[in-house]
């Protein structure tokens, strides 16, 4: 017996080429790093690469304190997220960033310009640094509060937290 590949069997790649998103900009970004990644043997254009052609979904939101923390030491290289930038009110001081991201909430480009920081996008980062050299490669966490709500709370063995109007109500907790 082999493998049936008429019906699908063996399959290799798992990662995407393509994104099914309409973002004409997120296409064009697309193109630029499939040319680096083909025309330079940097591992930075490759994993820009897959990051881009992933869903939105794991393209998950950092906040400006994260990126902050993780950039204490480091201010001369550039931080690169493949998501957006949130801000965070906790934060007091905004340090001077340099800051490359798909998007950035009005906010947090408002405060990173105003500590003297820089907010840039993808392609003015594929003119500065095209093999990544010098840069801080961030992801944000997959874990998030909105996941424990999916799927059919209430129902046997389900895990969904339940979306309440008041927390007093013992309505649609486990007991």
């Amino acid at each position: 017996m082999g493998i049936d590949l008429i019906a699908g069997g063996r399959k290799q790649g798992h990662n995407k080429k393509d994104t099914k998103s309409t973002n004409l900009y997120l296409h064009l970004l697309l193109r630029l790093y499939k040319f680096l990644d083909r025309r330079t043997d940097s591992k930075f254009c490759k994993t820009v690469l897959r990051r881009l052609a992933q869903s939105r979904l794991t393209k998950a939101p950092m906040s400006i304190s994260r990126i902050a923390l993780n950039m204490k030491g480091k201010e001369d290289k550039i931080a690169v997220l493949v998501g957006t930038v949130t801000n965070d009110i906790r934060l007091f001081e905004v340090p001077a960033l340099k800051v490359c991201a798909l998007r950035f909430t009005e906010t947090a480009r408002a405060r990173i310009t105003k500590a003297g920081g820089q907010c840039i996008t993808f392609d003015e980062l594929a003119l500065i640094a095209p093999t990544g050299s010098n840069t801080i490669l961030l992801r944000g966490s997959k874990k998030r509060e909105c996941k424990s709500h999916w799927g059919k709370p209430g129902i046997p063995r389900s895990k969904a937290k339940p979306y309440l109007q008041s927390k007093k109500s013992s309505e649609g907790k486990k007991k």
